[in-house]
């Protein structure tokens, strides 16, 4: 490594990383916490199997999965303009990262909730619970205990998606570095870099969840 090289990313490397915790990270939980929400919404309107809407939630989940999320962030962010419909780059990135992950997370929390016995909930109205008591007590702790897994490669997937937000004029980690590229020239060295930062904060959220599954797995040790 010559020593221009060494010099550019050594300067590159604060400014990057400071996107990536400005920027990057807060995109990515926002994101996630929006997708949890619709996630849990979608899953728990699936499973009690209420008609009208059961369908109206297959209907999103097979349109957001059936089409790029790339394509989706251009829809929102340059198509609904011309519909009279103007949203900032910012929080049209976390509405299209949120439902398009949002839509593959209700399949994996409804999946969890179907592996829960339905005599539980049958137990849960014995003994007077009604169904959202029976579903926060009874149900959704076990569901989320086997969903947590899918949950956190969700979480893994959209740190690294959040990317595509550079497409739509997010000055996140990864256009960043692409801005300085535009100075420097150095493609290998600086995209390189950007990646193994990403590798880093996905290490780190790799080992959350190891940590995570543990506890959970002892919890559930310790109730049965």
């Amino acid at each position: 490594m010559n020593e221009r090289l060494w010099g550019i990313l050594v300067d590159s490397l604060p400014k990057l990383l400071e996107y990536g915790v400005k920027v990057t990270v807060p995109l990515t939980a926002l994101s996630f916490a929006l997708a949890l929400v619709v996630s849990l919404i979608v899953a728990m309107i699936q499973y009690a199997d209420v008609p009208v809407l059961r369908q109206v939630c297959r209907f999103y989940i097979w349109i957001v999965r059936g089409t790029p999320l790339l394509v989706q962030l251009y829809l929102v962010f340059y198509g609904l303009p011309s519909l009279g419909v103007m949203l900032p780059a910012y929080p049209s990135a976390v509405l299209v990262f949120g439902f398009n992950e949002g839509a593959y997370m209700a399949e994996s929390i409804r999946g969890a909730l179907e592996s829960v016995s339905r005599g539980q909930m049958e137990a849960g109205w014995c003994v007077g619970l009604n169904y959202l008591q029976i579903m926060r007590h009874v149900v959704l702790p076990q569901a989320f205990r086997a969903a947590f897994p899918a949950l956190s490669n969700s979480l893994i997937s959209m740190l690294k998606g959040t990317s595509l937000a550079a497409t739509i004029t997010v000055t996140e980690m990864f256009r960043e570095a692409t801005i300085i590229n535009g100075r420097v020239y150095e493609s290998l060295g600086l995209y390189t870099e950007v990646a193994l930062i990403y590798l880093a904060f996905c290490t780190i959220l790799t080992w959350l969840q190891r940590v995570g599954e543990r506890k959970l797995a002892s919890y559930g040790g310790d109730r049965a």
